[in-house]
């Protein structure tokens, strides 16, 4: 009997491309990837590895059910000011059920562990402490607090928009840690830590894949909504990136899972606040 044929490579490329998408979907979201599915697409380190190219992609999903999530509400609720803070809320709302509020977490988590002026290795103990200190209950009520607000900004400056930049933001906010994994140390709980497979090197071809992602977001909200600022956004997000890698090689020499969702929130909001600014500029004749 004859073996069964393998199937051609361009196809065996697809079917590698996505079960590393639907591994990176279930490390980072609650939506579920269980059963037989869940045993097709398997785990190994070294496939989480491969799976940090595709981080962007799960910002295409999480990024547009917010952005419909957001359009819904605005074309359902009364033509009101407040209509767009609730669909600010409930977009935001929908963020955070669909990563269960990972990326939130790890930003109190980092919030708590270099608020205070601690030493490296207490700061990486306290990250690892599952309670809320001070420092992460303020960065946590004044990060949603200026998302929301953010939102409902751009949600009164029209549907489309807001839409396209909750799409893009979340986009853009998921390739920023992959030029952490690539540029620092991992400097975690080494046994424990989930995010330890990210921290072997990262070929050129993972940033690749993950910048044809982002690429892709750009070109179709700028395709979209053409007249806004999306350079200031990028430029906002790419600050509070650099900001961030300056930061963590200062007091960690390095990165953990925990910053890399923290890195995920800021430069989120400062995509927001790019964008924000930006519109304010072009209304004054400056853009």
């Amino acid at each position: 009997m004859s073996e069964p044929k393998a199937p051609p490579r361009p196809l065996a490329a697809l079917a590698t491309g996505v079960r590393h998408f639907l591994l990176a979907l279930q490390f980072f979201t609650r939506i579920p990837v269980t059963g037989r599915l869940a045993a097709w697409v398997g785990y190994s380190p070294a496939m989480l590895r491969a799976s940090a190219a595709h981080f962007p992609g799960v910002g295409w999903l999480v990024g547009g059910v917010c952005a419909a999530v957001s359009a819904a509400a605005l074309w359902v609720l009364p033509a009101q000011p407040a209509s767009a803070w609730v669909a600010a809320a409930l977009a935001t709302a929908a963020s955070v059920a669909l990563t269960g509020a990972f990326h939130e977490d790890g930003l109190a988590d980092t919030a708590d562990a270099l608020g205070g002026v601690v030493e490296r290795e207490r700061a990486l103990d306290i990250m690892k402490d599952s309670r809320i200190g001070s420092y992460a209950a303020v960065t946590l009520v004044l990060a949603l607090l200026t998302k929301v607000g953010l939102l409902a900004l751009l949600a009164q400056h029209g549907t489309v928009l807001v839409a396209a930049g909750l799409f893009a933001a979340h986009v853009t906010s998921r390739l920023a840690p992959l030029w952490i994994i690539r540029t620092l140390a991992h400097v975690g709980d080494t046994p424990r830590s989930k995010s330890k497979p990210l921290a072997d090197t990262m070929g050129v071809s993972t940033g690749i894949v993950g910048l044809g992602w982002w690429v892709a977001a750009m070109a179709l909200v700028v395709g979209l909504v053409p007249s806004a600022p999306w350079g200031a956004a990028v430029v906002a997000a790419g600050c509070a990136l650099v900001a961030m890698r300056r930061w963590l090689r200062q007091r960690l020499q390095g990165f953990t899972g925990d910053t890399l969702g923290a890195t995920q929130q800021m430069t989120e909001l400062a995509f927001y606040l790019g964008l924000a600014v930006g519109l304010g500029l072009q209304a004054r004749g400056w853009g």
